[in-house]
């Protein structure tokens, strides 16, 4: 009879994963876990005191500071299956799965269909004669080195891409070796896992080719498994249900999808809302259940594209994006740094860019021209930033797959900062107090229209005083508001005082924000 180890990649939401991993083990399965290295270290211990009795749990002997499209979720995950090899000796299947998947059958069904039939269940098209890659780079990710992270080394990774298009640098594919791509959801026999194993220490050429590909875990072990596995023993399919959106986001499962989710032809299902308490609770005890029988019907797909097509806003089977009340998420953390001069918050926040891990975005709510991924079509306006806020936001947490980010508002958006200052993530504002020169407030005021190059000096002197008070108006709206997570940096402020503000913003050692701060001409003109 089929035993599964769960392979568990997991960066946040302690509680949830000891949830999992007592839920999944107690009918006698398996779990080897890897928590990212970048994740709060007190997070991972609970998770470790908590499941150290359980003899069905095991851990990552190496813990790997994990970044979306980087090799190290590759090396994270064979890392996992390392220490669930030598741990669980009686395991038939390996299974990969993260802290947002749940089960939507029972063990009893999940053991029955994988004694079935023998063979590997992972997605495993073409690379390049397949579809499955619908927009972007194709031949790119592989032909071109790819050592920095896109998201949070933008500059550097384009950089590095154009510069080797320009000089011709390109690199041949493993001659042995056809590129495979599809989901990272999957699940192998353990024999195919040995060989993999086995594959890793001995074909070192192909370790390198995949270093250095761009996201890596689409592609790394659906090539691995079609080279070493015959074909009639591939099952090109993954048994993790997910959809996504319009926009090319997952679509998250709340309270009211039980019903659809237990009719899907798949055994967990991806992504279960943090909020959707009931829902855990149901699917919690489902997997552990005896005689349950399930008809499948599996129209969740064509279902929910044909409610979304129709524009239906309801409660079930819902697109939940588009509600003007829907949240950020409980665990989210939203920093947002206000400040009038633009100039020196974007310095402040490439010094945090530099010194941590958080994604940061700069004035997506004023300027057109800031930098946003493709959402599709939601970031193209500024008209639709404003009407679909926290829907843009929800999706660039998900696009940069953070529960912290970084955005820079001005002081005059203080209703964008009521709105996130009432959501239930944790919103945190830190307003940058600067001083403001006749010559700066001459140039503002030429910049947003209310004087021109021919305006008399003696116009623009009387209008000094309107400019400077309308800037101290904002800011005083701003401390009015009387926000609960209000933090200020002023140009006046000694560094120590400046850094502990930075240090609660950032949740930072108060080292680490000196460093931060340490810019010669943060205030310059």
């Amino acid at each position: 009879m089929a035993k599964i180890a769960f392979i568990l990649l997991c960066h946040k939401d302690p509680d949830a994963i000891i949830k999992q991993a007592q839920s999944l083990t107690a009918v006698g399965d398996y779990m080897s876990i890897h928590f990212d290295a970048r994740a709060n270290p007190e997070h991972y211990q609970k998770i470790r005191d908590a499941l150290k009795d359980n003899d069905h749990v095991t851990f990552a002997a190496k813990r790997i500071k994990c970044g979306w499209g980087e090799w190290s979720l590759v090396q994270a995950t064979l890392n996992a299956v390392e220490a669930a090899v030598d741990a669980f000796p009686r395991a038939t299947h390996f299974y990969m799965l993260s802290g947002d998947c749940m089960a939507i059958k029972s063990a009893e069904y999940a053991h029955e269909l994988l004694d079935r039939r023998e063979c590997d269940y992972i997605e495993s098209f073409d690379y390049f004669d397949s579809d499955w890659i619908k927009t972007g780079w194709k031949e790119e990710r592989l032909i071109y080195r790819h050592w920095f992270n896109e998201r949070t080394q933008k500059r550097r990774f384009y950089w590095m891409f154009e510069a080797q298009k320009r000089l011709g640098i390109t690199r041949d594919i493993p001659e042995d070796i056809e590129v495979m791509i599809g989901s990272q959801w999957w699940c192998l026999r353990r024999r195919t896992i040995e060989w993999i194993l086995d594959f890793v220490k001995r074909r070192k050429d192909v370790m390198r080719f995949f270093r250095t590909t761009w996201i890596p875990d689409e592609t790394f072990f659906q090539t691995i498994v079609r080279h070493l596995v015959p074909a009639h023993e591939i099952e090109s399919r993954t048994l993790t249900f997910l959809m996504f959106s319009d926009y090319g986001m997952p679509v998250t499962f709340y309270n009211d999808h039980y019903d659809l989710l237990l009719s899907q032809d798949f055994l967990f299902a991806r992504k279960i809302s943090p909020d959707a308490t009931e829902l855990r609770r149901r699917l919690g005890v489902l997997y552990s259940s005896d005689g349950q029988r399930f008809q499948i019907s599996n129209e969740g797909r064509s279902l929910y594209k044909f409610l979304t097509e129709k524009g239906r806003i309801g409660r079930r089977f819902a697109s939940r994006f588009w509600e003007k009340e829907s949240s950020l998420g409980r665990e989210r953390e939203l920093l947002i740094i206000v400040c009038k001069k633009w100039h020196v918050a974007k310095r402040l926040l490439e010094r945090i860019r530099q010194m941590t891990n958080i994604p940061c975005i700069e004035y997506l709510f004023n300027e057109d021209s800031c930098p946003l991924p493709d959402l599709g079509g939601i970031q193209s306006t500024m008209g639709k930033r404003h009407r679909h806020r926290r829907a843009l936001m929800r999706m660039l947490f998900d696009y940069y797959d953070t529960d912290r980010l970084i955005v820079c508002m001005d002081p005059a958006n203080l209703d964008l900062l009521e709105d996130f200052g009432r959501d239930r993530s944790l919103t945190r504002i830190l307003e940058i107090e600067c001083h403001f020169s006749d010559e700066y407030l001459i140039g503002h005021a030429m910049r947003v229209g209310l004087a021109g190059d021919r305006t008399p000096p003696e116009t623009i002197q009387r209008l000094l005083p309107t400019v400077r008070n309308d800037m101290t108006h904002e800011s005083d709206r701003i401390r009015d508001a009387n926000f609960e997570n209000f933090l200020r940096v002023r140009e006046v402020d000694p560094t120590d005082v400046s850094a502990r503000a930075i240090s609660e913003f950032l949740t930072v050692p108060q080292d680490k924000a000196h460093e931060i701060l340490s810019h010669d001409h943060l205030y310059a003109d």
